[in-house]
């Protein structure tokens, strides 16, 4: 006669299996009693009944389906025997569903010591019944999909070892002490998932007083509340606790070090937070310990070299600190994750002794260094992620050695030499990232590695052409990054070894020539990115017919003709397109084939050429997202669809501003024509609005209250209208919500209300040019997070806003043309602002002597280039929760829509509107004031400043030599002062990238020192100081008044006074560029866009300096942490 033996598949970790070779024992002289007879005729019509009564999936079953009556009951898959009683039933993963019964057989097997019906689909509450089977042992109902309140039967169950009742169930009524009063000979208890709803003390006295045995406790995800209670001390057995996903809300409690048995700690989210005990990582039992994703501090301590330590999972926590060498000792760790902390400095070389390691996830740290040789004796790892950090030099040769490697990532790191050839060699690897660095020349090929799913190298410098042979070994390749490189040349036909391609991304490179149509082979294609590069001639659409599970396609900025052969309107090249993005591609017209779109999502038709009025069918597909930006769309707006996401700025609508689609989260109607009044009941259909942007139309009247109706509101601009009246109170006191409030240009009056809400969110506030009067509110002090502040050409009546100085992130005050009055800055010796990068307090009342330390003595103003080495925007965020597809793309993701803040500078006069800040640009503007004394020396220290201006005040004495240690100043005027004295000789010499200069009407007097950029300013430059002499001027120098010789001054000493071509070139120049550029860009939309379009190549020629720093930093420019990997 013959028995399945049973096996209970308990979530017991792999190591722990140790502690159940005592229990296991018990079951050794099963097979002895089990061969005395066969299974018994009740037995077997039980087992038989309640198959018949059970409803499971033929398909799926291994038990159920072949148990067969003409056979020994006992021999039946699941089914455990002794002397002929069934004592043992394991129907685990069934596929059992539609309840059970209260009156199955089951409930009739009263020998069962063993039932398992863990992971079935049973729907249905408990059955009370099982309490009758008192001779249970061993209970699993671990994820079978039972429901409701945990029946009080269950406690009835004395015998019971082992329970695991792990699912979204209830125990509320009876409670957990009345579960396990009766229950002490438990040695292992399952609740996760259990909503428990209790208190520390409360479950853990439940627990102790009634469970002395007990070795095993997981809770995890209980609804548990505040701090675990030490009266769990009294359960010295415990070896495994497992209490994830709870709320304690409270430190790592010190008592868990006591425990002297402890082998497993999982206290992965939990709420923890506090100082972490040291004295938890000494427990020398302990194998494994996860404490990720709580707020825990704390650094490694020193590992002593008996230690037991098999995984240490920290990931998500504020650790910091270093890796201690002595990680080293811990010679029997398989798992590391210490991802998404603090940690920084290098890898130690210890690390190698760690040869059992399989999993090394250093990620979003701050590691420092090169990959050590001695990662390369890791030779049984498996995933290794070092992502996200500041790891520099190249992969080192002996990574090779890493053969058993399965995932490897290293993007956004500072890695810098070639691929090297020998990745290949790593004949394992399904997933390789190592976008986001500093990589160089041509893409390796991968052919060696056949089991590749996903290679992403985008972001980086890689060169040479797009060919097909370093892909077409690779029958598994699902994913193909190779986007923001510089790869070039044409893309040769597809191949079909590409079959199982799901995600092509070759955007942002220089490839050129036709896309080919044989593209229509990857039949699996999900996603295809080809924009921004150089295609060209016609590409018929039709192509993608063949991709029938194609839902994301984008193809913008390209030269591309897109053409699309339709005999039949009713025939779409697309079937399941979901993202549909044809951006400047010169389109005139809107595409036919669009229409039949029913799948279509988001849809990109912006920078085209698309006249006339948008057509009704638009608005009838079921878009989340469209954009018709930049065009030349006119005609009123009366009804918009429900749309996520409406950007139709830049084009040539007018009329009525329209009602806006209620489930707009984004809208952009700015650089328009509308000419009505904000509707008074915007804000009834701005209820899920973050974006909202009517600035650069007509707009007249008041602004509406009813907008502050618009709770999610995170950026609001409204600027460049005819908007009249007083800002409304409601809306300072959404600030709490708001990141940007943009108002300038306007015709706004009244006070700035001082209501700003203590918990206030702002990160720009733009009131500049309006009618505004009064103070500059107290209460804007509660803006900790204001990074942007321009209240300038309004009649603010102030002094100098001190009340402000605790704001640490102000970078831009703009205080220009108002009425503030006393001195400038704050009085002590620190920076009022550390990061304060523009200042510009011109055309006001400031008075008295300037002190630059007391406020501009800035970080941003004295580091050095070396120190400064991102260039980045000035911006606010705000998120926009959008839909993403694919295998790639989590189904929906929160999409950060960022708005750049734009402000207006003075440099030689002229106005010039900065719509992206840079934050390396410095700024002081002081001019138009009333401040005297000498020009600080102090000034010195302002090393990174690139524009200032002290002119048109009373500032006496002479120029400080010291102002030539401003190496990085490229327009300076300190025109209309009173300072005497020479044109020190140190300006000349080390003001070399200086493109602005204006030293007029003072009192200075000698030569002009005409070297290096001193010898391209024009007259203007020195007029009206009657004291100076020498080229451009036309009064020459005596000898005695000479300096000694300089370059290019012999060539002019004895020149008769003549027209000098060359700078009447350069001013000729000046104004007939101006008049090239911006009349067009007033009259002429095109040129406008264009205009924008370039906006940082017309910035860099205004600072050339910028430039270059940005040519030898531009891979540190990008994200240090990137988006999380599709």
């Amino acid at each position: 006669m013959s028995v399945s033996y049973y096996n209970l598949p308990m979530k017991i970790p792999f190591f722990s299996w140790l502690f159940l070779i005592p229990i296991c024992s018990l079951f050794v002289n099963f097979p002895v009693f089990v061969v005395s007879g066969q299974c018994r005729g009740d037995q077997r019509s039980y087992l038989l009944d309640m198959k018949k009564n059970l409803k499971f999936d033929t398909t799926r079953s291994t038990k159920l389906v072949h148990w067969n009556e003409s056979t020994d009951c006992c021999s039946w898959e699941g089914v455990t025997c002794n002397g002929g009683l069934v004592v043992g039933l394991n129907l685990a993963w069934e596929s059992i569903f539609d309840g059970l019964d209260n009156s199955s057989s089951l409930f009739c097997l009263q020998y069962l010591q063993n039932l398992n019906l863990a992971y079935n689909e049973l729907d249905s509450p408990i059955p009370p019944e099982f309490g009758n089977l008192t001779n249970l042992r061993y209970l699993s109902l671990s994820y079978a999909d039972f429901e409701g309140q945990i029946p009080i039967e269950i406690s009835r169950l004395t015998r019971l070892v082992s329970l695991d009742l792990s699912n979204d169930n209830v125990l509320e009524n009876p409670d957990l002490a009345s579960l396990v009063h009766n229950l002490t000979w438990l040695t292992e208890l399952y609740l996760d998932g259990v909503n428990i709803s209790s208190q520390g003390n409360e479950w853990c006295q439940a627990v102790s007083s009634s469970l002395p045995n007990l070795r095993v406790l997981s809770m995890s995800g209980c609804n548990l509340q505040g701090p675990p209670d030490s009266s769990l001390l009294k359960l010295q057995s415990l070896s495994i606790i497992q209490l994830d996903d709870n709320n304690f809300s409270a430190p790592v409690p010190e008592f868990f070090s006591y425990f002297r048995h402890l082998t497993s700690l999982w206290l992965s989210s939990c709420g923890l937070n506090g100082q972490l005990p040291k004295k938890i990582f000494q427990i020398p039992t302990l194998q494994t310990i996860d404490l990720s994703f709580n707020e825990i501090l704390g650094s490694l301590p020193e590992f002593h070299s008996n230690g037991s330590l098999q995984s240490l999972v920290l990931s998500g926590t504020n650790f910091s600190g270093a890796l201690p060498d002595s990680i080293g000792n811990l010679k029997g760790l398989s798992k590391i994750d210490l991802s998404r902390c603090n940690f920084s400095g290098s890898i130690p070389n210890s690390i190698a002794n760690l040869t059992q390691l399989v999993h090394l996830d250093l990620s979003s740290n701050s590691f420092t260094g090169s990959i050590l040789n001695s990662i390369a004796n890791l030779v049984q790892l498996v995933h290794l992620d070092l992502s996200s950090n500041n790891f520099t030099g190249s992969i080192p040769n002996s990574m090779t050695n890493l053969t058993r490697l399965f995932d490897l990532y290293i993007s956004s790191n500072n890695f810098t030499g070639s691929i090297p050839n020998f990745m290949a060699n790593l004949t394992e690897l399904v997933n390789i990232e190592m976008s986001s660095n500093n990589f160089i020349g041509p893409v390796p090929s991968f052919n060696m590695a056949q089991n590749l799913d996903t290679i992403d190298l985008s972001d980086n410098h890689l060169t040479g052409q797009f060919t097909f042979t370093h892909w077409k070994e690779l029958p598994s390749l699902g994913k193909l990054c190779l986007s923001n490189n510089k790869l070039s040349g044409q893309i040769h036909e597809f191949s079909n070894s590409f079959f199982l391609l799901e995600y092509l991304d070759l955007s942002r490179n220089y490839l050129e020539g036709p896309i080919p149509t044989s593209i229509g082979k990857l039949q699996r294609l999900r996603i295809l990115l080809l924009s921004s590069n150089n295609f060209n001639g016609s590409f018929q659409l039709n192509v993608f017919q063949q991709l029938t599970n194609l839902i994301v396609l984008d193809l913008s900025d390209n030269s591309l003709l897109i053409e699309y052969n339709g005999t039949n309107s009713s025939l779409s090249p697309f079937s399941l397109i979901e993202s549909l993005r044809l951006a400047s591609l010169k389109l005139k017209t809107f595409p036919s084939f669009l229409r039949n779109q029913t799948s279509l999502l988001i849809l990109d038709l912006s920078r085209n050429q698309i006249h006339g009025e948008i057509p009704n069918w638009i608005w009838e597909l079921d878009l989340l997202q469209l954009n018709l930006s930049y065009n030349y769309l006119e005609g009123p707006l009366l009804n918009l669809s429900s749309l996520g996401m409406l950007d139709l700025r830049s084009n040539q609508f007018q009329g009525q501003l329209p009602t806006p689609p209620p489930s707009c989260s984004y809208l952009d109607l700015s650089w328009n024509n509308f000419s009505s009044v904000i509707p008074i009941d915007i804000g009834n259909y701005l209820s899920n609005t973050s974006f909202l942007s009517l600035s650069s139309n007509k707009l007249n009247g008041h602004i509406p209250e009813a907008i502050c109706k618009a709770t999610y509101l995170e950026i609001l601009d409204l600027s460049n209208n005819f908007l009249s009246g007083t800002i409304p109170h409601c809306l300072i006191a959404m600030s709490e919500t708001l990141k940007v409030l943009d108002l300038r240009r306007n015709n706004l009056t009244g006070k700035i209300s001082d209501i700003f809400p203590s918990n206030c969110s702002l990160q720009t506030l733009s009131l500049n040019r309006n009618l505004l009067e009064g103070m500059v509110p107290n209460s804007l002090a509660n803006c900790t997070n204001l990074e942007l502040l321009d209240i300038g050409n309004n009649r603010i009546q102030d002094e100098f806003p001190c009340h402000l100085k605790d704001i640490s992130s102000l970078r831009v005050l703009i205080l220009r043309s108002n009425k503030f009055y006393g001195s400038v800055g704050c009085g002590g010796l620190n920076a009022t602002w550390s990061i304060l990068q523009i200042v510009d307090l011109a055309s006001n009342n400031f008075s008295g002597k300037l002190s630059i330390k007391s406020f501009a003595n800035s970080k941003a103003m004295i580091a050095n280039n070396e120190v400064q080495s991102e260039l980045n925007y000035l911006h606010s965020v705000a998120s926009i929760v959008t839909l993403s597809m694919g295998r790639f793309y989590e189904r929906y993701i929160e999409k950060n829509y960022q708005y750049q803040d734009a402000i207006a500078i003075f440099i030689k006069g002229l106005e010039w509107e900065l719509v992206k800040i840079l934050t390396l640009v410095t700024s002081i503007d002081l001019s138009c004031n009333n401040l005297d004394g000498p020009i600080p020396e102090e000034i010195e220290v302002l090393k990174s400043l690139y524009v200032l201006n002290l002119s048109h005040n009373a500032f006496t004495g002479r120029i400080p030599p010291s102002l030539g240690k401003l190496s990085e100043l490229e327009s300076l005027d300190l025109s209309s002062n009173k300072l005497v004295g020479g044109i020190p000789m140190q300006l000349a010499d080390s003001l070399t990238f200086l493109s602005v200069l204006n030293l007029s009407f003072n009192q200075l007097v000698g030569p002009i020192p005409y070297i290096k950029q001193f010898a391209t300013f024009s007259e203007g430059s020195y007029e009206g100081n009657k004291g100076l002499c020498g080229h451009p001027l036309k009064a020459e120098c005596r000898s005695a008044d000479r300096r000694p010789p300089a370059p290019f001054e012999d060539m002019h000493s004895k020149s008769r006074p003549l027209i000098d071509w060359n700078y009447l070139c350069v001013e000729l120049g000046f104004v007939f560029g101006f008049g090239m550029v911006i009349g067009p860009l007033v009259l002429w939309k095109r040129w406008r866009i264009r205009y924008y379009k370039h906006a940082d190549d017309i910035f860099f020629r205004i600072f050339p300096q910028l430039y270059l720093r940005w040519e030898k930093n531009h891979q540190v420019q990008r994200h240090r942490i990137r988006m999380q990997r599709h």
